[in-house]
């Protein structure tokens, strides 16, 4: 196998971790320099399309969350808005630094943010070499 091919094969898999399909909006929130350019490549491969940005104003099928400990948002109050335009039964991913890197954010802060903006979280994964993942369901009724 070539090293191309080894690389896209591994760029599909990023994409395939996180359960991304071909044409999902896929909408990031609070990019920055130290966001992992090979996930976000993998997923606008593996979507046909560029991600939209914050300022998008359709409905997306998931977002991906950049969240940093120092960040100045509480994580619950952004979950709550970052779910408005998510569809009924969409994702939203929380991307955190892993532990031992600058702006790790614990999984249990994670998990309490998300109870408390009625969220339903379901797994975590490792989302690139630095980065960690933690999949939230959006509710289908009661929004």
């Amino acid at each position: 196998m070539s090293a191309t091919a080894g690389q896209a094969q591994s760029e599909h898999s990023l994409a395939d971790r996180l359960g991304i399909r071909p044409g999902q909006v896929v909408q990031e929130i609070a990019v920055d320099d130290d966001v992992d350019e090979q996930l976000r490549a993998s997923i606008a491969e593996r979507i046909g399309g560029e991600l939209v940005d914050e300022d998008y104003g359709g409905i997306v099928d998931v977002v991906l969350l950049w969240w940093r400990s120092d960040e100045e948002d509480d994580l619950a109050d952004a979950l709550v808005d970052v779910m408005t335009p998510v569809e009924a039964g969409g994702i939203i991913w929380v991307l955190t630094p892993k532990a031992g890197r600058e702006g790790h954010v614990p999984p249990t802060d994670v998990a309490e943010a998300a109870t408390t903006a009625g969220l339903s979280q379901t797994s975590a994964i490792s989302a690139g070499a630095d980065w960690s993942g933690t999949k939230l369901i959006v509710p289908k009724m009661g929004r």
